[in-house]
């Protein structure tokens, strides 16, 4: 499909890597923290978003509407899912598809960090011993695969209009490489910002070394949930220049090696 006369595909492409490149450099000028390991942590990542993209090409390219466009446009067609029963107006189904998949967002994270086996592969994304920009990224593939495949199911349940699936993904992409950005944000924006949507400073406590703050800020676009649920959690303890981040049990040169993140999963 097309949207503002862009193939789909080239328009998320497009817009992702521009936030990226722009962020890359925001965060190199105006750091929140200063970087202890840097680039040489950046080549796991970008691996690690290569597999996992493969992965899911191979799922598109099967016979069934396996990623969340594809599901929008077969529902669409077989008029399946509660949207296409009720024949709400345009701009309200986009605003409940929005809403509904962010909050979806939020219940899925924690569930990742309660079911023992979602946590195995989430724990590569807390692995990494420091965080910018490029830590959203850091996704094991399998995990990259079964949040398509809830979003897939979420997507044919309420019949979600696929301009509004285009649009939520290229929103969820831009605002998890913001929230995960290593940039100093003036405080007052920062005040402002995170009452509505989840700022870098706001993260950056979901990856602290401490369970009681990595249990916290589960948000990725708005930091309603977080605050409705009762698991927000303003600032970390040690401070954003004192607290360590990543996981405890994982340390030293494990997190930057593809083999050793591959597998962390089985261990």
């Amino acid at each position: 499909m097309t949207v503002f006369g862009l193939p789909e595909p080239s328009l998320r492409l497009g817009v992702f890597i521009g936030v990226l490149v722009l962020l890359l450099a925001l965060e190199a000028r105006w750091p929140r923290r200063p970087p202890r390991q840097g680039r040489r942590r950046w080549p796991v990542h970008f691996a690690l978003v290569v597999l996992g993209t493969l992965l899911l090409r191979g799922m598109a390219a099967l016979s069934v509407p396996l990623v969340a466009v594809a599901a929008a446009l077969w529902a669409q067609q077989a008029g399946f899912g509660l949207l296409n029963l009720l024949h709400w107006p345009p701009w309200l189904a986009l605003v409940l598809t929005l809403l509904a998949f962010d909050a979806l967002l939020w219940a899925q994270h924690l569930a990742f960090h309660r079911l023992p086996w979602c946590w195995r592969l989430h724990r590569v994304h807390h692995a990494d011993q420091e965080i910018d920009v490029t830590t959203a990224l850091r996704f094991h593939p399998l995990e990259l695969a079964g949040s398509m495949l809830i979003k897939v199911a979420a997507v044919l349940l309420l019949g979600a209009p696929a301009e509004a699936v285009v649009i939520f993904e290229i929103a969820l992409n831009g605002l998890a490489l913001f929230n995960h950005a290593n940039l100093r944000l003036p405080l007052a924006l920062d005040r402002a910002l995170r009452w509505i949507v989840v700022t870098p400073d706001l993260h950056r406590v979901h990856h602290s070394v401490l369970a009681s703050e990595h249990d916290r800020n589960f948000g990725n676009g708005l930091s309603l949930w977080d605050r409705l649920f009762g698991t927000y959690e303003a600032q970390p303890r040690e401070g954003h220049l004192g607290m360590r981040i990543g996981l405890s049990a994982y340390e030293g040169e494990g997190p930057m090696r593809l083999g050793w993140n591959l597998l962390l999963p089985l261990k």
